[in-house]
């Protein structure tokens, strides 16, 4: 049986892959009581003149939303919300595995940012976080911009941010192990939407300084009319030199590729033109931009792709689970730029002196220590930028 049909037969056996338990026992008439009518009634007050209190006295302090309309799912595209529901449950699952935090699966039936945006603007009292995902472009950037405005608990576009962090730890490390500066890399980012987005403003931020973008197109260069005001912004900081041409143009000479697009778009001679000790971090799932074989035979010192049975997985799971960890920890408002950072070079930190080789620059998925430390920093930058209402434990 392979692994399409397996997941099938298992999904059909567990008819969801979430259950709700209640943490009280009621067995006797004064639990009930206590827990239910007429005791409720005293923190239903409590809230009432101080609504602060209901991260204290319901479970919203360790519960996350994880909210999409269905329009990107996975690599299958537009399917709508009822058919998104077993990833959002699977991200539920993830968040309760790998750092202790309750999510909720939630399908908005809307493709219009405004109506979706009401409608969880409108039950965000219920949860401490907010997890987009699988929500395409444009409409996440405006969707995620617009709901940070419109509540005062974390909203992260997981698709965006996730795959940003963990993929600037990977780079981060790959520098340090070939003895190159981050500040003398040349990034190449083929696929322009949320995830080269996310991931080319978070390499501006690490110190990254001459990367270029391309779409279907070629080259994003400024001036030109693109699919987003997110990428025309970013095209204003990028590609300075103003070059155009197809990605076999953009890779001469080029230190790093990322590719979040599509399958086999790169050749072994693409790789060969690339600078010495090149990085290659083809993500295109399930068929990466070009096979890990391939780009090592071609010279390639570092490869990375999202797939679990190759080494370096760009694996969102190492920065979700532990970013809102340490962002419910200390009740947050906001996941800002620098705890994204601090969980990024967290991440990195993860992997000892001894573990840094060409297979290994970023961790695994299943090492324990990750969320706890990524959880950690993210609690940290959160207390100095401003936007914690609590101290972490």
């Amino acid at each position: 049986m392979d692994i399409m049909e397996k997941a099938l037969a298992a999904h059909e056996e567990w008819g969801g892959k979430l259950t709700i338990t209640s943490r009280v026992k009621i067995k006797d008439q004064d639990a009930l009581s206590v827990a239910y009518t007429p005791g409720v009634a005293r923190p239903c007050l409590e809230i009432q003149n101080n609504p602060a209190l209901s991260y204290d006295l319901t479970g919203r302090n360790n519960l996350v939303a994880v909210i999409t309309d269905g329009t990107a799912v996975l690599g299958l595209g537009d399917i709508g919300p009822l058919a998104a529901m077993p990833v959002m449950e699977g991200k539920c699952a993830l968040f309760s595995e790998f750092a202790g935090v309750n999510a909720f699966p939630l399908c908005v039936n809307t493709k219009d940012p405004d109506e979706f945006c009401h409608a969880v603007s409108l039950i965000a009292g219920s949860f401490g976080g907010i997890n987009l995902e699988d929500i395409s472009a444009p409409r996440c950037f405006e969707i995620e911009q617009k709901l940070k405005t419109m509540v005062d608990i974390p909203v992260f576009h997981d698709d965006q941010h996730g795959t940003a962090v963990v993929a600037s730890a990977a780079i981060m490390n790959a520098a340090k192990l070939a003895g190159k500066s981050l500040g003398d890399l040349r990034v190449i980012i083929n696929g322009a939407g949320a995830a080269g987005v996310a991931i080319a403003k978070m390499l501006l931020t690490i110190g990254v300084k001459e990367i270029l973008m391309l779409n279907s197109k070629g080259i994003v260069c400024e001036g030109d009319k693109l699919s987003s005001d997110a990428l025309t912004e970013l095209s204003k900081i990028t590609n300075r030199e103003h070059l155009r041409g197809t990605l076999a143009d953009a890779m001469k000479g080029a230190d790093v590729f990322i590719g979040v697009s599509k399958p086999n778009l790169v050749t072994a001679e693409m790789v060969r033109s690339m600078n010495e000790k090149p990085f290659i971090f083809a993500m295109a799932n399930p068929t990466p931009e070009i096979m890990p074989d391939i780009a090592k035979e071609a010279g390639a010192f570092v490869v990375g792709t999202g797939r679990s049975d190759f080494p370096n997985q760009i694996n969102n799971v190492l920065a979700f689970p532990g970013i809102f960890k340490g962002a419910l920890s200390v009740r947050a408002s906001d996941i800002t730029e620098n705890m994204k950072l601090a969980a990024a070079m967290a991440i990195a930190d993860c992997v000892s002196e001894d573990q840094l080789c060409p297979d290994c620059v970023i961790p695994n998925p299943f090492d324990p220590k990750v969320s706890a430390a990524v959880a950690e920093a993210v609690a940290a930058a959160a207390i100095k930028d401003g936007v914690a209402r609590i101290c972490a434990d």
